[in-house]
């Protein structure tokens, strides 16, 4: 990268780095159980909500209890229920049809991340018709506010139902990163029950997606004292609850954490930014479709590694606070016992070394989709261009 990029980017993130004591960053007001739904949109004066989840999480019965919640509140509710894994501007147009034609007065999200973004930029249409999804791209496209928005998350990762980003891929398999404060949703429940179902391998890959969101936020130059203790709070929580829930699925203790180290996080990376594990993340899931969570899950360890002695305090710091490393260590040394306990984590759980789905000749188009969403956006440790993103994919890769 050339000096004259590295220094607009810089400047770029200062700017907002001093803006945002100004931006309007709210919280969503917390339910504590999907009971509590139809009442809260009653306070709300709203009689009929679109319902928008997974195939998966319909075709199993999981939402029964929200629309006995729903019906008990005398709240008429419509299904969408055909977001896919990495939702698409076309689930946003067949679930905004749905709510054109039932006359929907708000949208209940139930789900991982994929329905709760997808329900967000369904919001965004409704609010600015005339824009189709790809105009909202970027940093506050939406600028109406949108229907009320209820975020139900299912598995403790995403971090959705608290953050003003959603991430939609276009009809070319782009990734279209959206972060407006419109899309902020009003509510948020937190309740472990929904997510006792989910299956293992979901909980481990939604569960580091939540790790990177704390470490990203914490690692990155636009941290605030509020960010940095949120985050640390985030990996001290998965650290020490993510493997019980993932070998027992019905531990509340755990899963109540778990979403709470969830929340957190995303509460950290909406004022303070994610860096290029997303970035690389988000053209391998436009690309091939490889799911979020695990996308990062493999990632982490190695952009922390490329980020080299720019991160080694702060890494050390999260190494010390979670104890795999001490006081005693050298910032180097922290820095590779906290890398090596994320390995750890994902070897535990199962989580593969390496993304099978990497085509190596694509790797430098995947790298500068990448460079294109990171610079100058992400306040990283270190700025990197294309050439040096591809080393990454190579990395990830290099047992395929």
């Amino acid at each position: 990268m050339t000096v004259f990029k590295k220094i607009y980017c810089r400047a770029f993130q200062a700017f907002f780095r001093l803006a945002y004591p100004f931006l309007p960053y709210r919280e969503p007001l917390l339910l504590d159980s999907i009971e509590k739904v139809g009442e809260a949109l009653k306070k709300e004066n709203v009689s009929n909500v679109l319902l928008v989840t997974g195939n998966f999480l319909y075709g199993s019965g999981a939402t029964k209890v929200l629309e006995g919640a729903l019906t008990s509140a005398g709240v008429k509710y419509s299904i969408y229920s055909k977001t896919q894994p990495n939702p698409t501007s076309d689930n946003v147009e067949e679930a905004l049809d749905i709510y054109l034609k039932n006359g929907c007065q708000a949208i209940v999200a139930f789900g991982g991340g994929s329905p709760l973004d997808c329900a967000k930029v369904v919001g965004a249409r409704v609010a600015c018709p005339k824009k189709p999804v790809s105009k909202f791209k970027g940093l506050l496209k939406v600028r109406r506010k949108i229907p009320t928005l209820v975020a139900i998350p299912t598995t403790a990762g995403t971090g959705s139902e608290v953050t003003l980003a959603a991430v939609i891929t276009d009809e070319n398999k782009h990734k279209c990163p959206i972060s407006s404060f419109t899309l902020i949703p009003r509510y948020a429940v937190l309740d472990p029950v929904v997510t006792y179902s989910m299956p293992s391998h979901l909980t481990a890959t939604t569960g580091m997606d939540a790790l990177t969101h704390a470490v990203e936020a914490y690692i990155g130059h636009s941290t605030t004292k509020k960010t940095r203790a949120l985050s640390i709070g985030a990996v001290r929580l998965i650290f020490e609850n993510i493997e019980l829930a993932y070998k027992e699925g019905g531990n509340r203790v755990a899963r109540e954490n778990m979403l709470t180290a969830s929340y957190m996080a995303g509460v950290a990376f909406s004022r303070s930014y994610v860096g290029y594990v997303h970035a690389v993340a988000h053209s391998l899931g436009g690309k091939y479709n490889v799911p979020h969570g695990l996308a990062n899950a493999v990632l982490l360890p190695l952009v922390l590694e490329a980020y080299g002695k720019s991160a080694h305090k702060k890494l050390y710091r999260l190494g010390v606070a979670v104890g795999v490393a001490n006081e005693a260590d050298t910032p180097e040394q922290g820095a590779k016992k906290f890398i090596d306990g994320i390995r750890a984590l994902n070897e535990n759980m199962g989580i593969p070394t390496c993304i099978k789905e990497i085509v190596k000749e694509d790797i430098p188009y995947l790298a500068k989709q990448a460079a294109k969403e990171g610079n100058p956006l992400y306040p990283v440790p270190r700025l990197m261009d294309a050439r040096r993103l591809e080393e990454i994919y190579k990395k990830a890769a290099e047992n395929n």
